[in-house]
């Protein structure tokens, strides 16, 4: 059997503390970017231009259609092949690369239907009123649009920490990558519990944090 789940906890502590910060970081980092990039794909959806629609349509359509390891295969592998000049580009990148495209992809339809929640007349009696499409986006749609945006985007962080174990695959120090560093001091089972439960531990107090969030912005109303 081994050492005890808590002597390994005790004793190999820092390794899964920089793990955590690892995972931690890059899903934060993954979120972050693919906000940005997502609220493009949302906007080009929302489009009605039928071909920038179509481009946001089959760009989302591939990246949720396909698994997220796939991608990450493609971008490590794929991406240096085809473009030589980025073979001096550390592999962290395209790992990480991977992840921002694919949270983007789940991001843009947060943002699309946060857009698509608000009431539709107010948006017509702005425009009625003279106001350009732009200035009706950014001080209408999008501070109402922003209550139910931030719930889900709080999500799809929590699903972004648990989708960052792939990335240990690839060598990137996260949770999921302490296995493979204590599996060579002969720990096999021990560190897949702690990570379980730490991950969990982790899932449970940001699903929290996002329940009182909704319940503040709910009470905004």
């Amino acid at each position: 059997m081994g050492p005890s789940l808590l002597s390994v906890l005790l004793d190999y502590w820092p390794i899964f503390l920089k793990g955590l910060v690892g995972t931690l970081k890059y899903a934060f980092i993954a979120v972050f970017f693919g906000s940005l990039l997502g609220t493009l794909i949302a906007l080009l959806n929302l489009s009605k231009n039928k071909i920038l629609s179509a481009v946001g349509m089959i760009y989302v359509n591939v990246l949720r259609g396909t698994p997220l390891l796939v991608q990450m295969y493609i971008a490590y592998f794929f991406i240096p092949i085809a473009v030589p000049a980025l073979n001096s580009v550390p592999k962290e990148v395209y790992v990480l690369l991977a992840l921002i495209l694919n949270s983007s992809a789940y991001v843009s339809e947060i943002i699309r239907g946060g857009i698509n929640s608000v009431d539709r007349g107010q948006t017509e009696a702005a425009r009625s009123l003279g106001m350009s499409a732009k200035n009706c986006m950014l001080k209408i749609v999008m501070p109402q649009a922003v209550k139910n945006i931030l719930p889900a985007l709080a999500n799809e962080y929590i699903a972004m920490i648990k989708e960052t174990s792939l990335a240990g695959t690839f060598m990137l120090y996260e949770l999921m990558y302490t296995k493979t560093i204590l599996a060579n001091k002969f720990l096999v089972w021990q560190p897949l519990f702690i990570i379980a439960g730490i991950y969990l531990l982790c899932t449970l107090v940001l699903s929290a944090l996002v329940q009182y969030m909704e319940k503040r912005l709910s009470v905004s109303d």
